[in-house]
């Protein structure tokens, strides 16, 4: 009983002298701003934290509690505490990670680059080349992503070669690098580079790489943040552009070009694009969760048909719109009808619906190729006219 009561005492007592501590502090601090202020000049504005400082620090070490009361100690350094725990959060959120993707973490269902290993092996044997990067440079749609893609699924697989292996690519949105960092006011692109300096095996992947270069058009201006970590070859740069801009925007900078080596990107054939649609088939039913009925044969043919309707002169040429990515989009229409109708599998009937409404092909070639389809496809038709009128029977 008499513990407890002297505890008390003894608290009583500590919480009434920090109170007096702190009334001592707040006094002296008044005292320092005053006479600060009063002899201040504008080249005295800096010796004014000193003072304040000086005075906390007197007054908490002339006390007797300097030991025994936490908050006392903590009064002058909260706020600073805070601050810097909030920087070091955002310090520690990755730029990388936060405006980048990992294209060798990915989970990939099939190869993205299928029939693209000699331009994949062309950019293997650039980045393997001291002070050397590579920029990829061709028409828009005709799979330049891809290709990088494929890279990141090589090196996820170890098909690549040893001084390549345990690499990572990551994709690069130079428009989220605009500005500043909130709290440290630290621009971002420098931010970022810093980050790189510190991480090993790494390859950007810039898609749209000539907005990297300054000019009269309001581009980013990254080039020559870029140019001293290339010339030393620490930092590995893969680009992507098409041939205009290539030529209107990188081969204006011919610094740039002596550390980028070109690697020419063709637009795939129609044959190689019926390949690129069968392979992209189990990557489409994997997203979609549905399936595309027939057997190979059939799907092939289907494929088929989809890549001479969308053949160059048949184009709405205002979309600029290439092969595979045009013959693949009416493909991923005609699954998104599928799903939009609840179904588990991809019939005719969805293919000819993405055929009829696509507006990438002209309407007079949709009009006569929709009659080459039915006749093409009536087997199959008739076939599952026949299983419906059965199914409502039973």
């Amino acid at each position: 009983m008499e513990n407890n009561n002297l505890n008390n005492v003894i608290n009583d007592d500590l919480d009434n002298l920090e109170v007096d501590i702190l009334d001592s502090v707040s006094d002296n601090l008044n005292s320092v701003v005053v006479d600060s202020l009063n002899d201040v000049d504008s080249d005295d504005l800096n010796s004014i934290n000193d003072k304040l400082a000086s005075e906390v620090d007197d007054a908490l070490n002339n006390s007797d509690v300097n030991n025994n009361s936490n908050t006392i100690n903590n009064v002058k350094y909260n706020d600073n505490n805070v601050n810097s725990n909030n920087n070091n959060n955002n310090n520690n959120n990755g730029l990388l990670e936060k405006y980048g993707e990992n294209f060798t973490a990915r989970e990939y269902v099939t190869n993205p680059a299928i029939g693209r290993e000699e331009e994949i092996k062309q950019l293997v044997l650039i980045l393997l080349t001291p002070e050397k990067s590579g920029i990829l440079v061709g028409k828009p749609g005709i799979g330049k992503t891809a290709i990088v893609e494929g890279l990141g699924y090589n090196i996820q697989r170890g098909n690549v070669p040893d001084a390549l292996k345990g690499y990572s690519i990551y994709k690069l949105n130079t428009a989220s690098l605009i500005g500043v960092m909130p709290g440290t006011n630290e621009p971002k692109i420098q931010m970022l580079l810093n980050e790189i300096r510190n991480r090993e095996k790494l390859i950007l992947f810039i898609d749209e790489i000539h907005t990297l270069m300054g000019g009269e058009d309001e581009s980013l201006d990254f080039a020559n943040i870029f140019k001293p970590g290339l010339d030393r070859g620490n930092i590995k740069i893969i680009g992507a552009t098409t041939t205009e801009e290539y030529d209107r925007y990188i081969l204006t900078d011919k610094a740039f070009v002596r550390r980028f080596q070109r690697v020419e990107v063709l637009e795939p054939t129609r044959e190689h694009t019926v390949k690129i649609m069968m392979g992209t088939l189990p990557k489409l039913e994997y997203k979609t969760g549905a399936k595309m009925k027939y057997t190979p044969f059939i799907q092939e043919k289907i494929m088929t048909f989809i890549v001479d309707i969308t053949s160059e002169y048949r184009r709405v040429y205002e979309f600029s719109a290439r092969y595979p990515d045009i013959s693949l989009t009416i493909l991923q229409q005609a699954f998104s009808y599928a799903v939009f109708d609840n179904k588990k599998e991809v019939s005719i009937r969805d293919v000819k619906r993405a055929i009829e409404n696509t507006k990438l092909v002209y309407p007079d070639v949709i009009k006569k190729e929709l009659v080459r389809f039915n006749d093409e496809f009536s087997d199959i038709y008739r076939m599952e006219t026949v299983q419906k009128l059965k199914g409502e029977v039973e």
